[in-house]
Order: structure tokens, then C-alpha cells, then sequence
């Protein structure tokens, strides 16, 4: 059975009929690898210790445990179908106000955080511990190191999401410059696939 192209374009000499062949498979798996980054999956690198030691980075990065920052995917699709849910780790675009206020992140279009606080809900921050809602959110993934000494109280308005980073000592996140509409939510991570010795699903 004759392929497309040679259907197509029997007239033309052999060559040219492979070189066709080659140029339009290259563009068409280009065309798939960013369609998938578009929609479905898309990979991030981690650049900062804040949410150390759950996803590094890379010496001599301050706070950085690792050689190597982890790479990461993030799920493009999930949120169109679902909420997000508290505990996740998710990649966000960077909301305006958190570019003025995080020093270094004035070039960072993403942030990776943990979702904490859903719409509507009230938080309270005594020396490092929260509380949502008048209850104690137990949060195995900080470790008591990564702490620190803060305290604050937070209303989540509707529509909204407040992150913050598991090394809460070297985190800046919503504590600092507000919740996260739910636009700019881009996916929850899922997997980390570098280096190969940090391989896991989230």
C-alpha cells in the first residue's frame, strides 16, 4: 500500500518524496509535543528552596539540598474537571503581587506551592502551626526544621486559593502577598522525572 505522500506526490522524484516524508513526520511530532505542553502535560523546574525537602533544589542555591533541582510535571487537565484539593502541590502563575514582594522572582512566571487554604475559608498561623477554620491542620510534609516562628490570620474570599511552601522558613507565598485566583492555576503535580535517583509520583 502506498503512503500519503507517494499518493500525493507520485510526480516527484524519490528523494524529494523522502525528504517530504521525513520534513512533514519532524513537523507533525513538534506539533504533538506542543500540543501536549498546551493542554495536557507541561514539565517545571524547581529554583528555590521553598518547598524544600519535598522538591529540591539545586546548591548553591540558599537552602538547596540537591546537586540537581528536581523537574516536575505538572497536569494541565485535572482542573477542568475537578477542584483542586487542599495538599496539593501545584504550579500557579505568578500573581502580580507576588512579584513585587519575592525577592528573586521577578522573572518567575510560575511558582510551585502547596494548596493549603480553599475558598471561603479562615486561617490561622500561631508560631508555625495552622489552623483552618478553628482546627489543626496536620501537616506531615513540614518538617520541623523547615519551620518558622510566624503568626497571622487569613480569610480566603471565594473563587480564590492560598499556598504556601513546605520550608515555611524560606517560603514566600501567600502569607505574604495574598491568595491565588482560580485562573491562574495552571495543574497539580504529579510526577517528578529528574534526576533519576528523585523519580516519583506526588
Amino acid at each position: 500500500m502506498r503512503n500519503p505522500i507517494d499518493r500525493l506526490f507520485g510526480n516527484l522524484p524519490r528523494p524529494l518524496r523522502v525528504f517530504l516524508d521525513w520534513a512533514l513526520t519532524i513537523v507533525g511530532a513538534i506539533a504533538i509535543v506542543l500540543a501536549i505542553k498546551a493542554w495536557v502535560v507541561n514539565p517545571y523546574r524547581i529554583p528555590t528552596s521553598s518547598m524544600e525537602p519535598t522538591l529540591h533544589c539545586a546548591r548553591p542555591g540558599a537552602g538547596c539540598e540537591a546537586r540537581f533541582s528536581d523537574r516536575v510535571l505538572a497536569d494541565r487537565v485535572s482542573y477542568h474537571f475537578r477542584n483542586p484539593q487542599r495538599g496539593e502541590i501545584i504550579v500557579f502563575e505568578t500573581p502580580k503581587r507576588a512579584r513585587e514582594v519575592c525577592a528573586g522572582s521577578s522573572g518567575s512566571s510560575v511558582f510551585v506551592k502547596r494548596l493549603i487554604g480553599l475558598p471561603g475559608e479562615t486561617l490561622v498561623e500561631k508560631r508555625g502551626f495552622v489552623s483552618i477554620d478553628g482546627k489543626k491542620l496536620n501537616e506531615t510534609y513540614v518538617k520541623p526544621e523547615r519551620r518558622d516562628m510566624r503568626s497571622g490570620k487569613w480569610k480566603v474570599p471565594e473563587g480564590e486559593y492560598f499556598f504556601m511552601g513546605d520550608n515555611r522558613a524560606e517560603s514566600c507565598d501567600s502569607r505574604d502577598w495574598g491568595s491565588v485566583p482560580r485562573k491562574n492555576l495552571i495543574g497539580p503535580v504529579f510526577f517528578t522525572y529528574w534526576p533519576p535517583n528523585r523519580i516519583a509520583f506526588h
